[in-house]
């Protein structure tokens, strides 16, 4: 089984395209990116269903990256690097990533890597990965067990993501559920109010973030969320 989505970030261009095309052959919508920062840049980096990561890219250490998104995605990591090292595996599975090949590989290789990694990620029982609203006493619970308590705007906010079941859910819906207007967006406000519910989020749990910015529509909660 292989992802809809999936990013490359490598700088070898000669690899990305064999690769890539590769992938493209066998169904997958890829996206490439030879730096880092280029990648973080895109209207939505933590949107794609898989990625393959090299660790020497320029703008951002790869093992770096790893943990970003780690902290944003639930979405299969492959890092595919020419540094081989009994250490270097350890830092990233560590980081986050769900496997390690050595460079050279075969595009083969790599497509039954992705497989492995999603067919394991797809035995997981959804409802260990659900996060859970009380809406009673105002706290989010996360698969960890760990408890967000939310403000009164933080809990309409995530009433308005469980309606939404994982669809984008528009700024103008935000802000008439919480009773604002055009210059409170204008200003800022929105971004600075979802800014600080991750940040509230990311303080209670190690586990990825799914509240995430679609650039220029919304914001999304791309992860299993009902109301308790």
């Amino acid at each position: 089984m292989f992802p809809k989505t999936l990013t490359l970030i490598d700088d070898d261009q000669v690899y990305v395209d064999g690769l890539a095309s590769y992938l493209r052959g066998e169904g997958i919508v890829v996206s490439t990116f030879a730096d880092g920062r280029d990648f973080l840049a895109h209207p939505d980096p933590y949107g794609f269903n898989f990625y393959i990561a090299d660790l020497m890219l320029p703008g951002i250490d790869g093992t770096e990256l790893i943990k970003v998104l780690r902290m944003r995605t639930n979405a299969g990591v492959l890092v595919v690097s020419g540094r081989a090292s009994a250490d270097t595996f350890k830092e990233v599975i560590r980081a986050g990533a769900d496997m390690y090949l050595t460079k050279p590989v075969v595009f083969e290789q790599v497509a039954l890597a992705i497989e492995a990694v999603q067919r394991r990620a797809s035995a997981i029982d959804p409802i260990q990965s659900m996060w859970r609203l009380d809406g009673r006493v105002g706290q989010l619970i996360a698969p960890d067990g760990a408890v967000v308590d939310l403000s009164d705007v933080d809990r309409t906010l995530i009433e308005c993501f469980v309606k939404a079941n994982g669809e984008v859910v528009p700024r103008e819906t935000l802000l008439a559920q919480l009773g604002k207007t055009a210059d409170f967006e204008a200003s800022g406000g929105l971004n600075g109010t979802i800014f600080r519910l991750r940040r509230r989020i990311e303080r209670a749990t190690p586990g990825a973030v799914p509240l995430q910015t679609k650039s220029g529509v919304g914001y999304v909660f791309r992860a299993p969320l009902r109301m308790m």
